[in-house]
């Protein structure tokens, strides 16, 4: 396990508010909330810093991010209206820690890709 925030949240070191835990993956919420609703799903057990690092053999962890999140959207209630799932890769996507995580973003009409 790696010394970056992510790290320390799985190890219980820090604290988080954790809404989604299996043993895989770990659900909690953004400290800096870009939606209403505003969840990281990460890999519990592979430190993978970027997904473009990613493995063939570590390929099944980016479907276990993506299941959690959709198995947390129906069983909050938010799952029907929509919600968006985002990875970032690097700096210039917008990733700040450097372990793999999918950010789940819903609870508001989340406009359309492509403005810039």
């Amino acid at each position: 396990m790696t010394d970056t925030i992510f790290g320390k949240i799985i190890r219980r070191e820090i604290p988080a508010s954790i809404v989604y835990e299996d043993d895989e993956v770990l659900g909690f919420k953004d400290i800096a909330p870009q939606a209403p609703v505003h969840v990281l799903f990460i890999p519990k057990n592979d430190v993978i810093p970027t997904l473009d690092d990613l493995q063939p053999a570590q390929a099944h962890l980016v479907g276990k991010l993506a299941l959690a999140a959709a198995e947390y959207a129906r069983r909050e209630g938010f799952a029907q209206n929509g919600y968006r799932i985002v990875m970032n890769c690097r700096e210039d996507a917008g990733q700040t820690v450097f372990h793999i995580h999918l950010h789940l973003l819903a609870g508001a009409a989340l406009g359309h890709f492509g403005a810039a």
